[in-house]
């Protein structure tokens, strides 16, 4: 069978420790799209994995798979792939033929076209993801199976890469080097090719996952970032540029949609909201200069500005990098059940109560307020959303506990006020709770229903 993972929210909602979690029972691990602007962290028995585009399942020694779906850079992959093995591990990767391969005038393009951009879109990290997909819609993609035809591989990027020279010199005014030079390229990513044949890295991604389940093995399905951020469903153009959401995982994977649908879709959901970069945010608490719209601290509530505080440091809310602050706010329902209804969750993941614990009082933003009417969903356009009041309703704060008891005790050792609150989201997206984050640790999750038993 197959169980699939989306988050709910706008990414960060803590995937990989629910794959981490469950992956006991899989045999096999696919991530369906994204590439490696998805960073994930693993935290398994005293050790912590940061990961960007080799599947969560791998800490665990299960098989991983990057479909279709995804857009994969070799270099990153393979990095990824050496740590592991240098830190005792032994990662068996697939990479399906069909997924396209990010090549250097992506990454390029990627920061070129960003300053150009400015503030029309989410923000890029910069790792030519958004190029890559563009390539691929416009027909002009370079695909992993390409990578091992040395003369298909030649063919293709005499083809492209004139045409992103141009692009480059000619509409952006930039000088180019290596990583719009054809040869180098070519000797580059043709070794990346050979390495990919000497390991048999290389699949056909729908039929070796329909083999695996046909006889009998369990199959989880890893989406990165989260329903808000999908290019269809999500809040665009402040969008990653693929399907995170359920539907992105048959059309990812080449699973057909009645194998995934006769699975389980878990939705993983942050107890309260972050997100990185600009655009609406109606339950925002404060705001984060240079990236809530129209912020002014003076005119933002000093309860709110110390609660966003408060929260960001408990839950870690900053960037790993840089160091800079994320933007938090309550839980937004609207958006919980648009995710509902697009993915069509069958169990949740509630993870970070522990976040919480010790307010007085914890809000949600049940609904919206839009032209004096009340909505129970996001509206269609970002624009619309941005104009939306969140109307809340409060719950009854919970105190901190030893959380590593609770999650050894089970559901029941929940405090009651968080257990309200848990059931609150479970009915309104009617989907029951599978699990409950209580924190960072695999240890630290208390475990209602496993989807493989």
């Amino acid at each position: 069978m197959t169980v699939t993972i989306v988050g709910s929210q706008l990414g960060d909602e803590g995937k990989g420790g629910v794959v981490d979690l469950y992956g006991d029972a899989a045999d096999v691990v696919a991530r369906y799209q994204g590439g490696d602007n998805a960073g994930h962290t693993v935290v398994h028995g005293d050790e912590e994995y940061k990961l960007s585009l080799v599947p969560s399942g791998a800490v665990q020694g299960k098989i991983g798979v990057l479909g279709n779906g995804c857009v994969v850079n070799p270099e990153t992959l393979f990095d990824e792939i050496d740590t592991l093995r240098e830190r005792g591990l032994d990662p068996d990767v697939r990479v399906a033929e069909r997924a396209h391969v990010i090549l250097p005038y992506h990454r390029a393009l990627d920061g070129i076209e960003e300053d150009e951009k400015e503030d029309l879109a989410a923000g890029t990290t910069g790792r030519g993801i958004g190029p890559t997909y563009e390539d691929k819609a416009g027909r002009r993609g370079v695909r992993i199976g390409d990578l091992l035809d040395p003369e298909i591989l030649r063919e293709r990027l005499e083809y492209v890469v004139p045409q992103k020279k141009s692009l480059a010199e000619d509409v952006f005014g930039t000088e180019t080097g290596d990583a719009f030079d054809i040869d180098a390229i070519y000797e580059a990513y043709r070794e990346y090719g050979e390495r990919l044949e000497e390991e048999e890295m290389a699949v056909d991604c729908g039929t070796f996952l329909q083999e695996r389940i046909d006889a009998g093995d369990n199959v989880m399905l890893e989406g990165a970032q989260g329903t808000s951020l999908d290019i269809d469903h999500g809040v665009y153009p402040y969008v990653t540029s693929s399907n995170p959401t359920a539907g992105g995982a048959t059309v990812g994977t080449g699973l057909g949609p009645t194998v995934v649908g006769q699975g389980e879709v878990i939705g993983i959901v942050k107890a309260y909201l972050s997100r990185v970069g600009t655009g609406p945010l109606p339950t925002e608490l404060g705001g984060v200069e240079g990236q809530t719209p129209e912020y002014d601290s003076s005119a933002t509530e000093e309860s709110d500005e110390e609660l966003a505080t408060y929260i960001r440091d408990e839950g870690g809310e900053y960037g790993t990098v840089t160091g800079r602050p994320r933007r938090v706010g309550w839980l937004d329902m609207p958006m919980l059940r648009h995710a509902a209804r697009a993915n069509g969750f069958t169990g949740l993941a509630i993870n970070h109560i522990d976040v919480l614990a010790g307010l007085e009082e914890i809000q949600v933003g049940h609904a919206y307020e839009y032209d004096g009417q009340e909505r129970l969903t996001m509206p269609a356009t970002t624009e619309k959303w941005g104009r939306c009041e969140a109307m809340f309703r409060s719950f009854e704060g919970w105190s901190d506990v030893d959380w590593e008891t609770v999650a050894a005790e089970g559901y029941d050792a929940i405090p009651e006020n968080a257990r309200t609150y848990l059931e609150y989201i479970s009915d309104e997206l009617g989907a029951p709770v599978y699990a409950v984050g209580v924190g960072p640790g695999r240890g630290e999750t208390v475990i209602v229903e496993n989807p493989y038993e």
